[in-house]
């Protein structure tokens, strides 16, 4: 004698795999949600550092320069290695780089701030496009925002000069990675490039 199929199993199953399943499509949506914004965050974070360093290396170029300048003139150079005798002007370098990344510097969050003490410039930048529809509520309208700072610090050290040293005499750079520069006052044409007497990095 056969036994009758037992359709009314079947019929609870496929409600609880509905479930299941839907649940599984929601987390997969969830997860998708959160990848996408921490791809925006991270390339506006790519920006802010790029910002922050362009920024940086502007005004390092300006103090290799104010050295060159004064060369000749020993007691200025410590001075120039603590950032007098230059405007920290590099902003308008975070400016472009922060564009060229996909995001602008965020006035109404600091934007770029030079800094004196240390020698650095941070900068605060907001992704030009939002996270996107998702199924997290509010994410097509929210922008990701990020912030870096870069840092500029001498790479070399000098002692000076005795004061009976003549004008003929300047003293000798030392340099980290053991480069050290023997200057002659007739014979400059071999001088310190800018990254060989500042450093740039981004701070910690």
């Amino acid at each position: 004698m056969m036994r009758p199929r037992r359709y009314g199993d079947a019929g609870q199953v496929f409600p609880i795999y509905l479930v299941v399943v839907g649940g599984l499509l929601f987390l997969a949506f969830a997860y998708f949600a959160v990848g996408q914004a921490a791809v925006n965050r991270n390339g506006a974070q790519t920006a802010a550092d790029a910002a922050a360093l362009a920024a940086a290396q502007d005004t390092r170029d300006e103090l290799a320069g104010k050295w060159v300048e004064d060369v000749l003139d020993p007691s200025k150079w410590q001075g120039i290695f603590n950032g007098d005798g230059v405007e920290f002007d590099g902003c308008w370098r975070a400016y472009q780089l922060a564009s060229q990344n996909g995001a602008h510097v965020d006035d109404s969050a600091g934007g770029c701030e030079p800094q004196l003490a240390p020698l650095s410039y941070r900068v605060h930048v907001q992704a030009d496009e939002p996270v996107g529809d998702s199924i997290l509520p509010g994410t097509e309208n929210r922008y990701a925002r990020a912030s870096a700072t870069a840092v500029i610090e001498p790479r070399c050290e000098f002692d000076p000069l005795p004061e009976d040293a003549g004008d003929d005499v300047l003293p000798q750079l030392f340099c980290q990675d053991g480069k050290d520069w023997d200057l002659d006052p007739d014979n400059l044409t071999d001088l310190p490039k800018p990254e060989d007497l500042f450093d740039v990095h981004l701070a910690d």
